[in-house]
């Protein structure tokens, strides 16, 4: 992927300099990176609210109990993942971030839970049914709230940022469940 973008970079370039508008390169150059800083900045906001209320979520014991109420789904999702493994609160814990559309938050998340899958783990060079399903779950992830979206709608200056609202949530909820279904499918031809 880096082969390819540093590719692109270079053609425009090279697009640039034989249009005789160098100047362009300069412009875009400080342009960008101004706003790459700026929207930074911004999700870390974001980023950082979430990250603490997942803290006091855990702290408080609100994620043990949301995992021990999920506790039927996740053991149909992960059945070979013991319901009182740290792999679950984890789980849990990025799952909700990812439902709030803290998509930043929950890769923070999401890397402590497939670590926590990696101690289940016999053979470290190739990834569990847990640890599949998780990342099919994570990256599908049900969305009630798109936070981030909804942020970048209402930076853009979006008339109506939460009117996608329904429409994500829509999406995303078929989305994992056809994940979900063809990791069970591709589960179930294991042998």
């Amino acid at each position: 992927m880096s082969i390819i973008w540093f590719s692109m970079i270079i053609f425009g370039m090279i697009v640039a300099i034989f249009n005789g508008k160098i100047e362009i390169i300069n412009d875009v150059i400080l342009q960008d990176a101004q706003e790459a800083v700026i929207f930074a900045i911004g999700l870390t906001g974001i980023m950082a609210v979430w990250l603490g209320l997942m803290n006091i979520a855990k702290k408080s014991g609100l994620i043990k109990a949301f995992a021990l109420i999920m506790q039927p789904v996740t053991k149909l999702l992960f059945p070979k993942v013991p319901a009182d493994h740290p792999a679950i609160s984890a789980i849990m814990m990025n799952m909700v971030a990812n439902m709030f559309g803290a998509g930043n938050s929950a890769t923070a998340l999401g890397i402590k839970a497939m670590e926590e899958l990696q101690t289940l783990n016999k053979d470290k060079k190739a990834a569990t049914n847990a640890m599949c399903m998780f990342l099919v779950i994570n990256m599908s992830s049900i969305q009630l709230i798109p936070l981030t979206v909804l942020k970048l709608r209402g930076d853009a200056g979006s008339a109506a940022p939460t009117e996608i609202i329904a429409t994500s949530f829509v999406a995303t909820a078929v989305s994992t469940a056809v994940g979900i279904f063809v990791c069970k499918v591709l589960e179930g031809r294991e042998g």
